[in-house]
C-alpha cells in the first residue's frame, strides 16, 4: 500500500482525497436543499445524510493520512545518514486518528448518552483536541522534511523545506507539485535496483 501511494500520480491522489469526497458532499447538499424547496415527504436523504457524511470523512482522512504515512515511512530508505525521528513521528501520527475514533464513537452514541458520559467526553476531548492539532502540524512538518531531505540528500533546516511544509498543509494544491518529486525519487530507486540486479547477474 505504501508503494502504491508513492507511485500514484498527482491527479489520482487529488481525486481520491478531494475530488470524489467533494462531489459526494455537493451531491448530498443539493439533494437536501431540493427536498426542502419542494417540501418532499421522502426522508431517505435525511436518514442517509450521516452515513454519507461518514463515508466522505473516512475516505478523505484515510487517503490523506495514508499518503502522509507512506511518504514519511516509505521514503526512509532514500534518506541519507541523517537523524529522522521515525518513532516520534509514528506516535504523533496515530494520536489524531485516536481522537477521530473517539469523536465518531461519541457522535454515534450521543442520542443515548447521559450527563456523566457527556462530562467524561468533555474532559477527555478538550486536551486531546489541542494535542491532536499539535500532532497534525508535526506530521506535516515531518512529511515535508522527509521530502526535502530525500531531494537534497543532506540534513535540512525548516528554511529549506518551508515551501514543502505549506504545500503539504494545503494538500489539494501542493500535491500537484510534491507528488511528481516523489515519483521521480521512486523511479531513481527502481533504476538503481535494476542496475544492481543486472550487475549481480553478470
Amino acid at each position: 500500500m505504501i508503494e502504491k501511494f508513492l507511485k500514484a500520480k498527482h491527479w489520482q491522489l487529488f481525486l481520491l482525497t478531494f475530488g470524489i469526497p467533494f462531489i459526494l458532499q455537493i451531491t448530498t447538499i443539493v439533494s437536501l436543499f431540493r427536498n426542502l424547496v419542494y417540501d418532499s415527504n421522502d426522508d431517505t436523504i435525511y436518514e442517509l445524510f450521516f452515513p454519507i457524511f461518514m463515508v466522505i470523512t473516512v475516505m478523505y482522512a484515510a487517503s490523506l493520512f495514508g499518503w502522509y504515512y507512506s511518504v514519511a515511512v516509505g521514503l526512509q530508505t532514500k534518506v541519507p545518514a541523517v537523524t529522522m525521528k521515525i518513532k516520534k513521528f509514528k506516535l504523533f501520527f496515530f494520536t489524531p486518528l485516536v481522537y477521530f475514533l473517539i469523536i465518531i464513537t461519541y457522535i454515534s452514541l450521543i442520542s443515548t448518552a447521559d450527563d456523566a458520559m457527556h462530562a467524561v467526553f468533555i474532559l477527555i476531548i478538550f486536551p486531546l483536541h489541542f494535542f491532536s492539532l499539535f500532532c497534525m502540524f508535526y506530521t506535516i512538518y515531518f512529511v515535508a522534511k522527509t521530502i526535502k531531505t530525500v531531494e537534497l540528500q543532506r540534513e535540512v533546516r525548516f528554511s529549506d523545506f518551508a515551501g514543502e511544509f505549506f504545500m503539504v498543509w494545503f494538500f489539494p494544491i501542493g500535491v500537484w507539485i510534491l507528488q511528481p518529486k516523489i515519483n521521480k525519487s521512486m523511479e531513481r530507486k527502481e533504476g538503481k535496483e535494476e542496475k544492481k540486479s543486472f550487475i549481480q547477474r553478470y
